[in-house]
């Protein structure tokens, strides 16, 4: 859809300016006097507001025959990674004790050098540490699951035990015969149309669902690892591939209720805080103060929007759809813009079919 709201187009062309990541997904903005197109992160020079048009789809764009930023690459970097970085992550994810070197991964015409700049980038950590992370992941998993440790080793590509026994430390801090006494929080980067988002989970649920963006994020990693005596290792286990399915159905207006297990540890109000947001039905909100009273602590409103604050788990737990009593947008961890995004996702697939174009919270 083409933007004519002149609010909007204000408030976007000054994201475009400031490269605002929590922009990524909600406007794709065609440049008049070249025939391209970008993203709110790109780093080209900026045009002028007289020449710049905004629209919702890629799709839309292309059709009006702009064609996609070769610095900031929309197609690509909108929602996904690199193709590099795409066609090295497929291979290691179809097999995890595969070692990929720099001079393998040049073999099949790829860029160690970008593959490497991205996962610094967006892990903060190497491609071969990424490697590693995802085999000692897959080695305690199958450590809980009663195998020996001379098998898991070597199943998971390493030539000796001690090989192991050393990645295995220095990653989680206990030996493989003590995995039964630690924790592990698998960590994966997803993919959604507002950008991409960190999920962890634990064997009992997913605890973290934030956008990758988010500021307190590293806060929210740090108190994790206290509150479970966990390591954070990148991996997946089978709740995050559950959530990465029902996100997939959510995103495209199929599913209305998340059913993946959860661990969400905190104080017992932020519990049945959490508990009352789950409650909120698809396509409705809420206002702060009738939060509030669902649990009969009428004059515990900023305590509330506190707690909803505190909340790990976006999306799945709904704290987007809690608004100000003048219908106001406020207190969204990862941008008004979202949260504008995900109500109107919300409404427009509770609607009848007649009713798509009904403006909600402009």
């Amino acid at each position: 859809m083409l933007i004519t709201n002149k609010k909007d187009i204000k408030r976007y062309y000054k994201a475009l300016l400031e490269r605002n990541s929590q922009f990524t997904g909600i406007f794709y903005v065609g440049v008049k006097t070249t025939g391209i197109f970008c993203i709110s992160t790109c780093r080209a020079r900026k045009p002028r507001p007289e020449n710049v048009v905004f629209y919702t789809e890629i799709r839309e764009l292309l059709q009006n025959g702009y064609k996609p930023c070769k610095i900031c690459k929309p197609t690509e970097n909108a929602h996904h990674p690199p193709e590099d970085v795409v066609r090295a992550l497929n291979l290691i994810n179809g097999c995890p004790t595969l070692r990929l070197r720099d001079y393998q991964l040049r073999q099949k015409k790829l860029s160690p050098e970008k593959i490497r700049r991205w996962f610094k980038k967006n892990h903060n950590i190497t491609f071969h540490t990424y490697e590693r992370m995802l085999r000692i992941n897959d080695a305690f998993q199958e450590l809980r699951r009663g195998r020996s440790v001379a098998n898991t080793a070597f199943d998971s590509g390493y030539e000796s035990l001690s090989g192991l026994g050393y990645s295995f430390k220095s990653l989680t801090g206990v030996s493989p015969k003590d995995s039964n006494k630690k924790s592990i929080i698998s960590i994966v980067r997803i993919t959604t149309p507002l950008g991409p988002m960190f999920a962890c989970a634990t064997h009992r649920g997913i605890c973290l669902l934030e956008f990758t963006d988010r500021r307190m994020l590293e806060t929210e990693l740090r108190d994790l690892q206290k509150f479970l005596d966990a390591s954070i290792l990148v991996g997946q286990n089978d709740h995050i591939k559950q959530l990465k399915t029902e996100l997939i159905e959510y995103f495209g207006g199929t599913r209305k209720q998340f059913t993946v297990k959860l661990d969400t540890p905190g104080t017992r109000f932020q519990q049945a805080v959490w508990e009352e947001l789950k409650q909120i039905p698809y396509g409705e909100t809420r206002y702060y103060s009738e939060q509030a009273a669902h649990l009969n602590r009428y004059g515990a409103i900023r305590a509330v929007a506190a707690a909803n604050g505190s909340n790990r788990v976006a999306i799945v737990i709904p704290c987007h759809r809690v608004i100000g009593k003048d219908g106001k947008l406020t207190g969204y961890g990862g941008g008004l813009e979202r949260k504008k995004w995900l109500l109107k996702h919300e409404r427009k697939n509770t609607l009848p079919c007649s009713q798509d174009n009904y403006t909600f919270f402009p």
